[in-house]
């Protein structure tokens, strides 16, 4: 039986493992970063890593945790930013949620000239008006990719709520409906991780864990920030339950899930075992899911609890993960290393118990 205790200590050694990832001297929870790189500190790891902080800080009022998200944003800000593209919109959804509290226009100011360029034609549209999924070094052309929703969809959305912005929050209910066109398979309720409007294709056809675990983490905060009619409400609760109910079987003995989901050959994977099990907790807390899926979420705490280790270190994740376009196999070389994103996922995760 799993005590709150355990899930403190725990939770508490995560948070020390990743401050460092915000930090000069590295962490080994984010390795190999390159000095003068202003992408070192400003991509989608480091963003997803800092909402899960600001999703603790809204738990816990630490002001230790606000003091650490202002200062990481000053000098980010001082020393200037990336170029923006998916991927590095991933950071403006803290900053949005950081600026909305502290008052500061100089935050906000960012976030406003962020989800401008976003809005107005700044990143490439696939036919049918999707986000491309371009990023630093790849132009992905004619690309959807479930990772997008996370990472810029969902400041959209954040933005759209902070300003009153409706044009935003339509733009991103769009966005939400149109990857579920083209990704969420009609069949069994999984995601693939991307679709080419070039090809005409889902790429392997692989269904990979983290992205689907993006979806499950995101339905439930997008049903929270956006308002939207009956209708769109009832049909992203059946989309995530429809997913939700084909990850149950799929989930090993071990409490995690397999990094190709259908495929038991493929290693078990901790960050989107982590994904998964704060998007089924939140979506049972709001209503949307029914308690008969706590039981798999139980299980992948118990499991997520094993994988962090004495240092504080996710275990068991896998690194940075591009489109696997030829073979489904591609997914399970890809080589397992400590990364933010986990630690975030975990952290996330972990707080729906406290």
């Amino acid at each position: 039986m799993i005590v709150s205790d355990e899930i403190h200590i725990k939770l508490d050694a995560l948070i020390r493992a990743f401050m460092p990832v915000l930090e000069d001297e590295g962490s080994a929870a984010c390795p190999g970063k390159a000095p003068g790189d202003l992408y070192r500190y400003w991509e989608w790891p480091q963003g997803i890593g800092l909402f899960g902080l600001w999703k603790l800080y809204e738990k816990t009022h630490d002001d230790n945790i606000l003091d650490t998200l202002v200062k990481y944003y000053d000098a980010r800000l001082a020393e200037g930013l990336p170029d923006k593209d998916v991927n590095t919109m991933a950071p403006i959804l803290a900053l949005s949620l950081l600026a909305e509290n502290t008052g500061r226009d100089d935050y906000m100011n960012v976030c406003k000239e962020w989800a401008e360029w976003l809005m107005n034609g700044g990143l490439p549209r696939t036919p049918e008006r999707g986000f491309q999924h371009k990023t630093r070094n790849d132009l992905n052309d004619g690309e959807l990719w479930d990772d997008t929703l996370m990472m810029a969809v969902m400041p959209l959305a954040v933005m759209g709520r902070i300003l009153g912005r409706r044009d935003y929050q339509e733009e991103a209910l769009y966005q939400i409906l149109l990857h579920i066109e083209y990704l969420a398979d009609p069949v069994n309720g999984l995601w693939y991780h991307g679709y080419s409007f070039n090809e005409r294709n889902h790429f392997s056809g692989a269904f990979w864990g983290r992205g689907n675990s993006w979806i499950t983490m995101a339905i439930p905060l997008f049903l929270e920030i956006i308002p939207m009619s009956n209708a769109n409400k009832e049909y992203l609760n059946t989309v995530l339950e429809r997913q939700v109910k084909a990850l149950v079987p799929l989930q090993d003995e071990n409490g995690l899930w397999h990094t190709i989901l259908d495929d038991v050959s493929s290693y078990t994977e901790s960050s989107c075992t982590a994904g998964f099990g704060y998007g089924i907790v939140k979506a049972i807390k709001s209503g949307i899911l029914s308690s008969k899926y706590s039981e798999c979420a139980d299980k992948a705490l118990s499991a997520i609890l094993e994988c962090i280790d004495e240092n504080g270190i996710l275990t068991k994740c896998s690194g940075g993960t591009p489109m696997g376009r030829k073979s489904k196999s591609f997914y399970n070389e890809i080589p397992i290393r400590p990364m933010p994103y986990g630690q975030a996922m975990a952290m996330l995760f972990l707080s729906e118990y406290i």
